[in-house]
């Protein structure tokens, strides 16, 4: 283990929330929840001053909104976070060729790899100019920890928070994990947190006490002996550059279980869709497609087909996941949907028989449209169409208006849709209310936090 602090955990603070705040100027200073905003919606982040309310990630979103009922609570942009997080990213990348992101907003840098930092001066300086570039560029803040390993420097970024630095310095360690609880440990989870404390061990001195034997009989030996040594603050892991997705999914809750088994096909065929875009955004193909489906009494199914090689073409995945579905039964109700795409590859294979299909089923389509109708088609009353589907208004998301220019939907319901216009780089804006299906408002695509100048566009979490 290395004996100099240049391994930094970034880790932004309260992300999507605070990204929400730069982005809108009337909701800064004051308590916003991101998440699912339905009654099975759960919280992604809440911000610092929602925490204060009680209000955390993962807790139910009819919860929250108990403890915080004046909070203001937005479905999550993603295009959003994942431009931010690029940008983020990037800076980090400008430091070491060593860079491990875990998720959007974190991730783990070896300065020495990069030779941007070989003691703990050289670390904190790095450091503390990094948070700088991160605000100026984002206009969002993020919390660092600098440590001699991957363990420790997560656990001095979480100590930071929100908006600090902490340098745990060589030869702290043990002193410093001593009387944290065994949860700060990596691979403590729930279940190994419960077996211990019934073992009467809670802290991570208590861990180091009772000895790698003891450790070994409680939770066997590759996972007592990796336990003992973090507690000895003993973390050999290295920051890895590359961490392949194993595959790319995405999966919707419903609010209300889908009874209709038209609608479940529709729901797996825009899923599916979904996750085609999000490979060829990644540059990827896959060759095995997977669907999940979570029934009424929470039983969760998942089916797999893998294909004669890897692809990104929708309509391939799409019938894939649609001849999966066909062999699961939906008839009393489903909650979850999901589609993925695994066994990823950087090429594609074009799959023959779908495209064959393809082909039949545009000359059969060709052909009758060449057909002469016959007095019985001339006889066909003309069916009416089916009347438009209300266009839906994710609160929170970017809109604009032909008149009023740009904003974000603050709420929407009964066919009408509340708008306050206002961007990252002004003041706090003025609240408008239009009908659902008016022709001059459109969402559109969220606007940049900061200005290209590098100019602030927002405060960020501190």
């Amino acid at each position: 283990m290395r004996s100099a602090p240049t391994i930094l955990h970034l880790d932004m603070d309260a992300f999507y929330a605070s990204a929400e705040q730069a982005a809108k100027p009337s909701l800064r200073g004051k308590a916003v929840v991101v998440g699912g905003l339905g009654p099975r919606g759960v919280v992604a982040t809440a911000s610092y001053e929602a925490r204060r309310f009680g209000v955390h990630s993962a807790m139910p979103t009819a919860q929250a909104r108990r403890l915080a009922p004046h909070a203001a609570y937005l479905t999550p942009r993603f295009t959003l976070y994942r431009d931010v997080s690029n940008q983020v990213m990037g800076l980090l990348r400008a430091l070491s060729p060593l860079v491990e992101p875990l998720s959007l907003d974190e991730a783990f840098v070896d300065l020495e790899a990069g030779g941007a930092a070989f003691d703990g001066a050289s670390a904190r300086e790095v450091g503390e100019r990094l948070r700088a570039d991160i605000r100026r560029v984002t206009g969002l803040s993020g919390s660092v920890g600098l440590a001699v390993s991957k363990m420790l420097a997560k656990i001095g970024s979480e100590r930071a928070k929100p908006d600090g630095l902490v340098l745990i310095e060589p030869g702290t360690e043990r002193e410093l994990l001593a009387p944290l609880p065994v949860r700060v440990l990596p691979g403590v989870g729930p279940a190994t947190g419960d077996h211990l404390r019934r073992a009467g061990i809670t802290t991570v001195d208590e861990i180091a006490e009772a000895g790698q034997d003891e450790l070994v009989r409680l939770l066997g030996r590759a996972h007592g002996t990796g336990l003992y040594a973090m507690a000895l603050a003993l973390d050999e892991r290295p920051v890895v550059s590359e961490r392949e997705g194993k595959s790319v999914s995405v999966e919707d809750t419903y609010d209300l279980d889908i009874h209709d088994r038209v609608r479940v096909r529709g729901e797996v065929a825009r899923l599916a869709e979904r996750c085609t875009r999000r490979l060829r955004e990644a540059g990827r193909s896959g060759r095995t497609v997977v669907l999940k489906v979570r029934r009424y009494d929470f039983s969760t199914l998942t089916r797999s087909e893998t294909l004669r090689g890897p692809t990104d073409d929708p309509a391939v995945v799409r019938e894939a996941a649609a001849r999966l579905l066909e062999g699961v039964d939906t008839t009393g109700g489903v909650r979850l949907l999901g589609v993925g795409v695994s066994g990823l590859a950087d090429y594609t294979q074009e799959d023959l028989f779908a495209q064959a299909a393809g082909e039949r089923a545009e000359a059969a389509a060709e052909a009758d449209e060449q057909a002469t109708p016959g007095p019985a088609a001339e006889a066909v009353e003309p069916v009416a169409p089916a009347a438009p589907e209300e266009r839906r208004w994710p609160a929170g998301h970017d809109v604009v208006h032909a008149v009023h220019g740009p904003g974000w939907v603050q709420g929407s319901g009964v066919g009408r849709v509340t708008v306050r216009f206002e961007t990252p780089t002004s003041a706090p804006g003025r609240v408008r209310t239009f009908r659902t299906d008016d022709p001059e408002l459109s969402l559109s695509a969220p606007l940049p936090l900061v200005e290209e100048d590098g100019g602030a566009g927002g405060a960020g979490r501190g």
